[in-house]
């Protein structure tokens, strides 16, 4: 493999960080619910991306998928070692609503029923079920079993089931 100049390094980590703040910010508000929050941790991850991505040997084969391992743990880093149980809350991003009036209710409550969750369990659901990921990959990002992830998937979704009312309920038209 050849060598990478700096400035090449350089430019093809500011096109990926680019092309993926977008991403990484969405599942960083669904798991911190706080915009403030979410830029920080999106901040964080990508700044630790790019310290990997300078080293001499640092070839990342699957950059989209280091960058959300990075801000999976990342999150789970920070809940671990935050000592305050407050949780700041704010409006849905404009980055999340395609159309304002479309779904609104649903997003809030989706949200509402995510932050009523232990942190690990959010990610788990964030990453099984909204980032679409297999079983494996969530898995591997969280750095625990597969097992582990299909338990915690139950369970949450067992939980969230048990919080959620009616008016979640979405009808097919």
């Amino acid at each position: 493999m050849p060598k990478r100049s700096g400035a090449s390094q350089e430019q093809e980590f500011e096109e990926f960080a680019q092309a993926r703040a977008a991403q990484l910010y969405r599942s960083a508000w669904l798991l911190c619910g706080s915009h403030h929050q979410a830029e920080d941790l999106v901040q964080e991850t990508l700044a630790k991306v790019y310290a990997r991505w300078r080293r001499p040997f640092g070839r990342i084969d699957n950059p989209s998928a280091y960058a959300q391992t990075t801000l999976t743990r990342t999150f789970l880093g920070g809940v671990r070692r935050r000592s305050s149980g407050e949780q700041p809350y704010a409006d849905v991003p404009e980055l999340l609503v395609d159309d304002p009036a479309a779904g609104t209710d649903v997003r809030l409550a989706l949200r509402a029923l995510l932050a009523e969750l232990p942190a690990a369990d959010r990610v788990v659901l964030v990453l099984r079920y909204l980032e679409d990921l297999s079983v494996d990959e969530v898995a591997d990002r969280m750095g625990i079993s597969s097992g582990a992830v299909r338990n915690r998937s139950m369970r949450a979704l067992e939980r969230v089931r048990g919080l959620a009312d009616d008016s979640l309920r979405i009808r097919k038209v």
